[in-house]
């Protein structure tokens, strides 16, 4: 279970994992193309029962790749400094009994304003976002 992979809550980095979680906007979420390069992308996200919930693009290539080669890294920005790293391994998998985005109460309180600004309105969004993913974390790394 990915609860079990993160850090200890009674340590400053695991304390600092936790909160990033919650707060941060972006992760960046890099696949494997097929011919083996990484290929990173920064997505929204919520976290939700030990795992990223990610809405992607019917069309997004992140798709093919996953299905491919399920096997993930996602990574928050650092503080500008080189620290305040934290780096997440995982497998990512469809989402299919999911519910759309702008029925998802937690992703929209996260970005509702950010979604109609992109798509017009929420559901809207959903229907160009409409592909979802799970990504059950086995590793965190970090400092």
């Amino acid at each position: 279970m990915a609860g079990d992979v993160l850090p200890d809550p009674s340590s400053p980095f695991g304390r600092r994992v936790r909160e990033r979680l919650e707060t941060e906007q972006v992760v960046w979420l890099t696949t494997t193309g097929a011919d083996g390069t990484p290929q990173p992308n920064p997505v929204w996200f919520v976290w939700r029962d030990g795992e990223f919930l990610v809405y992607n693009a019917a069309r997004a290539k992140r798709l093919d790749h996953i299905r491919d080669r399920p096997q993930v890294a996602l990574h928050f920005n650092s503080d500008g400094q080189g620290s305040d790293v934290v780096v997440f391994r995982g497998l990512a998998r469809p989402a299919d009994t999911q519910p759309p985005a702008h029925e998802n109460a937690s992703y929209v309180a996260k970005y509702g304003k950010a979604m109609e600004r992109v798509s017009g309105s929420l559901a809207g969004f959903s229907e160009q976002y409409p592909q979802v993913l799970r990504v059950r974390i086995n590793a965190v790394r970090g400092y």
